[in-house]
């Protein structure tokens, strides 16, 4: 059937569908209990919703953020304020400490490729999550310290790619001792959206942690030393190119309109252009603008960045993406209400929810279905 599909040019079937509306969508809420930390406008929120889970609150610094989520998931229950108060906490609610998956996503800008990096480590920090003073490289370990402090079954952490890269992989050792204090084996994916039935090629890590007093049945011993749950995660979905989800005649506005230092340089475009500092080289010699990637039909959306509204720009079309193929990009649903927020930043800053899903979906199959 699989080659006949193929032959008859059949477009191939994704386990979640990227295009879909939170009014219609199934949530079965039988597969576990979910808390979200740092959740933003709740992308892995409606990937744990997808794969089946119940999610029954989260936590933010962002009073924007809460209000869009509320509007959106109307949670049982709603924490506005900083992880580092919200782990010290004594007073949570029973339900809490009875969770299936504890998740998170720790804001990840200091060790992101594009920003300072080491210049910022361990330096307290203005954001706009709140616009609080904050040194965002401890927030990871203040997470796991609410980890260690609910005791759920499985956690799971979200960030950059950058984070395995240079120096900061010693943060990664640390993580990995922190999880191990607090009870539980950690093991970390690197993982690709586009991979996965997202719309978008979004490289992110995940650390993937199970409570020791649970993992005895799913340890692989890769030597004497070394003790692993087993899980697989490798994900080898059709990629879905930019054509799939394009809009045909899509509207310009003052969202997603160029500006006149960007057009000049589109219009001098050559086919195979990675961004505009390719044209910005043809025009002046130098390398500007290189973080406007050109979207070709025929590949896959560049990772979609919590600009105004994204970087990337059509090669074909002097525009930048819409609303709904900011949507579709992000796998975010098409009725979603963005609550007067900038579609493309609450995307940029989201978890894909189908990315959620399909490691949720993994880590119900192989781990919790199989504990007593």
């Amino acid at each position: 059937p699989n080659i006949a599909n193929a032959v008859l040019g059949a477009v191939p079937v994704h386990k979640f569908p990227y295009n879909w509306n939170l009014k219609d969508a199934i949530f079965t809420k039988d597969k576990g209990k979910v808390f979200s930390c740092f959740a933003c406008g709740g992308g892995s929120t409606m990937g744990y919703k997808l794969a089946g889970f119940d999610v029954i609150g989260h936590n933010d610094i962002d009073k924007k953020m809460i209000e869009v989520y509320k509007l959106n998931h109307n949670p049982k229950y709603s924490f506005l304020e900083s992880i580092t108060t919200f782990a010290k906490r004594k007073d949570l609610p029973k339900e809490l400490y009875e969770l299936d998956i504890l998740d998170g996503s720790p804001p990840c800008s200091s060790f992101s490729m594009a920003g300072n990096r080491e210049k910022d480590w361990g330096k307290e920090k203005i954001f706009r999550e709140g616009q609080e003073l904050q040194v965002l490289d401890t927030l990871f370990f203040d997470f796991i310290d609410l980890a260690k402090e609910l005791q759920p079954k499985v956690v799971v952490a979200e960030n950059v790619k950058g984070l395995l890269m240079g120096d900061a992989k010693q943060y990664v050792i640390k993580i990995y001792k922190e999880f191990d204090k607090a009870g539980y084996y950690c093991q970390h994916f690197l993982l690709d959206a586009s991979k996965m039935g997202v719309p978008q090629k979004r490289e992110r890590v995940f650390f993937i942690a199970l409570r020791k007093d649970l993992a005895q049945p799913f340890l692989h011993f890769a030597d004497m030393f070394t003790e692993v749950p087993k899980i697989d995660l490798n994900f080898n979905e059709p990629e879905i190119k930019f054509g799939e989800i394009k809009q045909k005649n899509g509207l310009i506005n003052k969202n997603n309109k160029l500006a006149n230092s960007e057009k000049i340089r589109w219009d001098l475009r050559q086919f195979g252009d990675s961004s505009l500092a390719d044209c910005d080289f043809r025009l002046r010699g130098k390398n500007s603008f290189f973080n406007q990637s050109f979207i070709y039909n025929d590949k896959v959306l560049q990772t979609l960045t919590a600009t105004k509204i994204g970087w990337n720009i059509l090669f074909d079309e002097p525009r930048k993406c819409t609303d709904l193929e900011f949507c579709f990009g992000g796998s975010y649903p098409k009725d979603y209400d963005f609550n007067d927020n900038e579609p493309g930043y609450l995307i940029g800053m989201s978890v894909p929810p189908i990315m959620t899903a399909q490691i949720a979906s993994n880590i119900y199959e192989q781990w919790l279905s199989k504990i007593k």
